[in-house]
């Protein structure tokens, strides 16, 4: 029995090549006409949005590796019978790495400076800094957890939140119940929860106004977990601060007030874009190539349309 991979492009067939006996790769995308043969495994590309799986409909497609963490949206659009894994392992360091990239940037005013170098302004002030800061971390998960840990080392204080209160080896978890409590204690709050029905505009208008007087939000999750509106009137006013990777919508249109806002700092969602990627996909990919080849689970099964889940 011969396995067929599809994977996005030349370079992931390159670096895969070879896969070992019974195992062939091929590059196949959503955008190519249905193939005569089933496909036991499709690699999407990094950034293709869940709108392009409905495609899959016209073709035999047996497990989806997405590239990606997020698989909001998947659910309602994934065609009958096929399996979806998200890229687990693969962007919670690097996502970690920005988000504490914004931080010091915010903290430490590096976006004003930067700003004021092309006009050869010497804009020397005073700023929050992070070192003995009250951080509120909202999602324990892959990528709140590589948070925390790269934060440590600068003596902050964390606190973090998560759907439910708990203990684990690192001390309490508080309830999202407890955040309006929480929230006036943090001089940084930072988003890492997913997007679903419940975390979906999360952080509106009474949400920031709980926020401490010139608090820093940070999202680094997705765009729709914060109420765009409330999140502009709040820093236009001076009441908070915020360094955002995503935002509703994405891309932010050029016109749009956030932009010149000071205080606030936009990424163009890049959280995952790092050149080392390849390096935590290809074994991945790899891993999930042997699993099926020994008739074993894959891994990171998220959505399963062969069962309802």
């Amino acid at each position: 029995m011969t396995f067929l991979i599809a994977v996005p492009d030349a370079a992931m067939l390159d670096r895969l090549t070879p896969a070992g006996e019974g195992v062939e790769i091929i590059v196949w995308t959503t955008d190519d006409p249905p193939l005569d043969r089933p496909i036991d495994l499709l690699v999407l590309p990094y950034s293709v949005s869940a709108e392009a799986l409905p495609r899959l409909a016209a073709s035999r497609v047996s497990l989806v590796q997405s590239q990606a963490l997020g698989y909001n949206g998947v659910a309602e659009v994934l065609p009958p019978g096929i399996r979806y894994a998200n890229a687990v392992g693969v962007h919670e360091g690097p996502t970690a790495e920005l988000a504490v990239g914004l931080i010091l940037d915010s903290q430490r005013g590096l976006d004003v400076m930067a700003r004021a170098q092309p006009a050869g302004l010497w804009k020397r002030d005073w700023y929050p800094g992070l070192l003995g800061s009250a951080v509120l971390i909202v999602g324990v998960g892959g990528v709140g957890a590589a948070i925390e840990k790269r934060l440590a080392p600068f003596d902050v204080d964390i606190t973090r939140v998560a759907r439910t209160a708990r203990t684990d080896a690192l001390g309490t978890i508080h309830s999202l119940g407890e955040l309006p409590d929480l929230l006036p204690l943090a001089d940084i709050v930072v988003i890492a929860v997913p997007l679903t029905a419940e975390t979906t505009n999360m952080v509106d208008g009474p949400f920031l106004g709980r926020m401490k007087a010139g608090a820093l939000l940070v999202n680094v999750s997705r765009g729709a977990i914060v109420d765009t509106d409330a999140l502009t009137e709040r820093t236009r006013s001076g009441a908070i601060r915020a360094a955002v990777d995503v935002i509703e919508p994405e891309p932010l249109p050029a016109d749009h007030p956030l932009w010149k806002t000071p205080g606030v700092i936009i990424t163009p969602h890049i959280g995952g874009n790092i050149s080392s990627m390849p390096s935590r996909v290809d074994p991945l990919v790899r891993e999930q190539i042997r699993r099926l080849h020994e008739h074993h689970e894959p891994l990171n099964i998220v959505v399963d349309k062969r069962t309802g889940i």
